[in-house]
């Protein structure tokens, strides 16, 4: 592995590690705003990477992926930001907002850094480099967004499908709460590349 690669690999990591670093906080930011304060407690309320860093979703597998897609793709995750649902004053809706609050904190990043592209003088984005690095920026976090909606346990997309779940189809929530990881492993082998489109659209839509 050359040296430009070993550049590449870290911007890439430091983008995404920040990048689910203020998804995580941004639902433990809104649990607290909603009345519960687990997380603050527990030292997660805050934008430090060591707190919510997990080794194996936030270095190894995100490295391997990248090296088993030769440079083409970065991914994986941070330890989950706990609250206690049971604390919200918002019973009706308050997990739903609180597991949105991290996809709208990635893609609010996104759309920061893509008009910022779209509104920056270009012969000053690419003499300073800042082309490709606000690109995978709004890129990554596009991509974190899209991903946690999907509504398979124990993504925040589940979250929110249940809470508006109706009553009748109670037997599809205890189904996705039993098999929904093995059901979001084979998505993500087998079914990952359904959600490219989607992202590179918003990219497009944001970056122009």
């Amino acid at each position: 592995m050359d040296s430009s690669n070993i550049v590449i690999l870290i911007f890439q990591l430091a983008i995404f590690l920040m990048s689910v670093v203020i998804h995580e906080f941004a639902h433990g930011w809104m649990a607290f705003r909603l009345g519960d304060s687990t997380a603050k407690y527990s030292g997660r309320l805050t934008l430090n990477p060591i707190k919510h860093l997990d080794f194996w979703g936030s270095f190894m597998v995100p490295m391997m992926l990248y090296f088993f897609s030769s440079g083409t793709m970065v991914f994986g995750w941070a330890k989950p930001v706990p609250y206690n649902p049971y604390n919200l004053k918002d019973q009706k809706y308050g997990e739903a907002k609180v597991a949105f609050a991290g996809p709208a904190a990635n893609l609010l990043i996104a759309l920061i850094f893509g008009l910022s592209l779209r509104f920056i003088p270009i012969d000053i984005l690419i003499s300073t480099g800042l082309v490709q690095i606000f690109g995978l920026i709004v890129f990554l976090n596009i991509l974190l967004a899209i991903f946690n909606l999907v509504p398979l346990p124990p993504l925040d997309g589940s979250k929110i499908l249940f809470t508006f779940l109706p009553r009748s189809l109670d037997n599809l929530r205890i189904f996705l709460e039993q098999y929904g990881m093995f059901i979001l492993l084979f998505f993500i082998f087998f079914a990952f590349q359904w959600i490219l489109p989607i992202v590179l659209g918003i990219f497009r839509l944001i970056v122009g």
